[in-house]
């Protein structure tokens, strides 16, 4: 868990279910899936600008009410999948943070400008020759 990630952690809320898949005897009677719940809107520690790009970034994974919903029953045991979850959120937060590189704009090398003009010429000299018009 990253320290600074700490206090928005404690903004979430944790549900546990039933999880699917590998257990043993466990998988019909113990709750391993964790649900993080984070309220988006209601977050006390990101400023408007950081719930807007937050916002932008993961609009594919908030609902309709902003609450984004990551889920965890990779595991067997409900800490594990609650460390899981955690990671997985704190990740997701931090890439969706970062800010965007801008595209520097850049001129074709003139090799490569040589290279397309001589591949243009061969492409035009091999249609000119299947027309059947060879001008030497």
């Amino acid at each position: 868990m990253k320290d600074r990630y700490s206090k928005l952690i404690g903004e979430c809320s944790f549900t546990t279910a039933r999880s699917s898949g590998s257990g043993g005897q466990n998988v019909n009677k113990v709750e391993t899936r964790v649900t993080l719940l984070f309220d988006l809107p209601g977050s006390q520690m990101l400023t408007e600008h950081q719930k807007k790009q937050l916002g932008e970034k993961l609009k594919n994974r908030i609902s309709k009410e902003g609450t984004l919903q990551l889920s965890s029953e990779a595991e067997r045991s409900q800490s594990m999948n609650k460390k899981a979850v955690i990671n997985k959120f704190t990740t997701l937060i931090e890439r969706a943070l970062q800010p965007v590189k801008k595209r520097k704009a850049t001129k074709p090398s003139t090799a490569s400008i040589k290279k397309r003009l001589e591949k243009k010429k061969q492409l035009s000299e091999k249609k000119r020759i299947r027309r059947g018009k060879i001008d030497m």
